[in-house]
């Protein structure tokens, strides 16, 4: 009986042959393919929980070989066949599978627990064919989440060697599909608790529709956190191949919870500020993902972004252009899906009261340009919508237009349908580039002149010329327009500010 196992590394990870040998000797077990503590440590727990089930632990000398044996080895999840092999080499079952996919960590009674990374094992075995794979029972949901066949999910050792004994006959029980809102945000915060801000509704609706990256600028008060925090609540939810590239990336870090499902909310992420650059983008000994693959197809928000440390805003600049993180250790490479949606906010200067009708900003020009390059004009010139924000009056907060995130989703569902519609693709409008994004746009020659014109007269780059394009095929897909005209070009270089520079209250800000 062939066993396999799985071994983590990045998203794609590597299946493992386990191999059991016994030969006649000083009693004692050895494994050997490069496995860590966690598995050196299992050979006590293996011969414990092998007794407790039941059964007899071979008196013979026991190596075990974890293949391919360069690829390093981590967890607990090969307990259950490393068990299973040891097993095997004695004769249980007699008439076992020719092959087997396991995985879980044995308790000393030997149950079988939860272990991260089953999505992941599954899709990997995929290719390999059919043939029956065991799971822990808690993990259950998550590996009917992953949609492969013939999966058994075990509670223990022994109930695992009875399904070997007749795989044909095993009545798994009950696979149920569960899912986890990881996305939706403990608050339930719904736009409609903020009133009298009707353009940044509208702006932040832009976003939704084309996965466009914000910046939310102003003085404390003036709504910015608020703001960007119910953002994800006008988002739709996740297709069926977004929602399970999510729930890969969090079972393989160990995020997702016992007995969880699908994710099928976009995730959203608000990491703190003194968060480290491996902590954002991912890495470690295990090359575990980071905030910006957390938040794959969903949102990444920092706050206060400039109190992050520089080098880490800047190492964004790759996840944010290529959509993955490509990871290197001990000289092998891994990689992590990246697509997300980034949300800045900052304060105006480092006092924050720039632009403040009731209070004066101490802050020296030298101080307010060394704030802002914090970011950087590489990351600011990726950004393709920025809102400056002022203080609501009483009035406007009183009496003010409300509107909640069930309409606006609603409005950005329909968009975005009919944009895939038109163009036959499930791309986002922020995705899309070079001749794809021009026949997407299909300017006429009055909205072309007015991209140059307007493009020009604020210094646009090319990247920024290309970002007001995918903004205003964005106000085209709301408007239910087959065609980007100029109206909606005039918006989207509204709504990136004034492009290579920031106006705030007559401060000019150079963003480099």
């Amino acid at each position: 009986m062939i066993i396999y196992s799985y071994a983590s590394f990045g998203y794609e990870g590597e299946l493992v042959t386990v191999e059991v040998d016994l030969r006649p000797a000083l009693p004692g077990i050895e494994i050997v393919g490069l496995p860590d503590s966690a598995i050196r440590e299992a050979k006590e727990r293996i011969r414990v929980a092998i007794r407790n089930s039941g059964f007899e632990y071979p008196t013979k000398r026991i190596l075990v070989n974890l293949y391919p044996a360069g690829v390093p080895k981590a967890g607990a999840s090969f307990d259950l066949p490393i068990a299973l092999g040891i097993l095997a080499a004695c004769g249980i079952p007699d008439k076992p599978p020719e092959r087997i996919l396991a995985l879980g960590e044995l308790q000393l009674s030997g149950r079988i627990r939860a272990v991260d990374g089953v999505i992941a094992a599954l899709h990997e075995s995929e290719a390999l064919g059919d043939f029956p794979r065991l799971v822990p029972l808690e993990n259950r949901a998550e590996a009917a989440a992953a949609g492969i066949g013939n999966l058994c999910p075990v509670g223990d050792l022994r109930e695992a060697v009875e399904l070997l004994r007749a795989p044909a006959s095993w009545k798994p029980r009950g696979i149920e599909e569960e899912h986890t809102d990881r996305g939706v945000p403990d608050t339930e915060a719904d736009y409609e608790d903020m009133a009298g801000c009707p353009e940044l509704l509208r702006a932040l609706q832009v976003a939704a529709v084309g996965g466009h990256h914000v910046m939310l600028f102003g003085p404390p008060g003036s709504g910015k956190s608020m703001a960007a925090v119910r953002f994800p609540s006008i988002l739709p939810p996740l297709a069926h191949r977004e929602s399970l590239e999510v729930t890969r990336i969090y079972s393989v870090a160990g995020k997702l919870p016992r007995r969880g499902g699908l994710i099928k909310n976009p995730p959203f992420r608000k990491p703190h500020h003194s968060a480290s650059r491996e902590g954002l983008i991912g890495g470690g000994p295990a090359l575990q993902p980071g905030e910006v693959s957390l938040a794959h197809n969903g949102v990444l928000l920092l706050d206060e972004a400039a109190e992050f440390q520089s080098g880490v805003l800047q190492a964004l600049r790759e996840p944010v252009e290529q959509r993955r993180v490509d990871l290197v250790r001990a000289g092998r490479r891994a990689f992590f899906p990246a697509r997300f949606q980034l949300l800045l906010t900052l304060n105006p200067c480092p006092c924050g009261n720039l632009g403040k009708e009731d209070a004066v900003c101490l802050c020296t020009e030298r101080e307010i340009s060394r704030y802002w390059k914090t970011l950087g004009g590489a990351l600011l010139d990726r950004i393709d919508i920025r809102i400056p924000l002022h203080p609501a009056g009483p009035g406007a907060l009183l009496g003010g237009e409300r509107r909640g995130s069930r309409s606006i989703r609603e409005d950005v569902l329909k968009a975005r349908r009919f944009g895939r519609k038109l163009r036959g693709t499930q791309r986002m409008n922020a995705d899309l580039e070079g001749r794809e994004l021009a026949q997407a746009a299909d300017l006429d020659d009055d909205s072309r002149r007015v991209l140059l014109e307007e493009t020009h007269r604020e210094g646009f780059s090319n990247r920024a010329v290309h970002g007001v394009l995918k903004v205003a095929l964005s106000v085209a897909d709301l408007e239910a327009s087959e065609r980007v005209m100029a109206p909606h070009i005039v918006e989207a270089v509204a709504l990136r500010g004034v492009g290579e520079n920031l106006f705030y209250s007559g401060v000019r800000i150079r963003s480099s």
